[in-house]
């Protein structure tokens, strides 16, 4: 029995969102301001930035009905340093993969092509998908970097 393009979808969000939580559980209080260097993003912002941008796409490219504050965007979104203690960060990154995943999850086959628009312009769904996949990994690969060679 082949699979959908969307269960396809859904198991490509899941596969890709494992370069987050493979190692997220290890990540301590201790660990949030380590940064790479002074001017450089923590690992606070990062792992808060990740789950806001998935609660947004959510929201505004695949229509979920949510309540999104995202402090991580727009004016002065990297100067603020206090996000909160790591069970928070890893219960909203729980939330913003639920959300973003059921969101996937939900599509009929027909929806992949229709055209959506954002900041980054129209693109048909498909390749909107293909943007919060790479912004999560490539902020996840960030954040493990700050984890591992960054300094508080």
């Amino acid at each position: 029995m082949s699979q959908s393009l969307t269960d396809r979808y859904v198991a490509l969000f899941d596969q890709g969102r494992t370069r987050l939580t493979g190692w997220l559980d290890d990540v301590t209080d201790e660990d949030l301001p380590r940064r790479l260097h002074p001017e450089a993003n923590t690992v606070g912002w990062m792992l808060r930035h990740i789950g806001e941008v998935e609660l947004l796409f959510a929201k505004n490219i695949f229509g979920r009905t949510l309540n999104v504050k995202a402090s991580t965007i727009g004016p002065n979104a990297g100067r603020r340093q206090d996000f909160g203690p790591a069970d928070d960060l890893r219960t909203l990154l729980g939330r913003s993969g639920r959300e973003l995943g059921e969101a996937i999850a939900v599509q009929d086959e027909t929806a992949w092509t229709r055209e959506v628009t954002a900041d980054f312009g129209t693109l048909p769904l498909q390749e909107a998908l293909a943007r919060i996949l790479t912004h999560t990994a490539y902020h996840a690969g960030q954040a493990h970097l700050t984890l591992k060679y960054g300094s508080s």
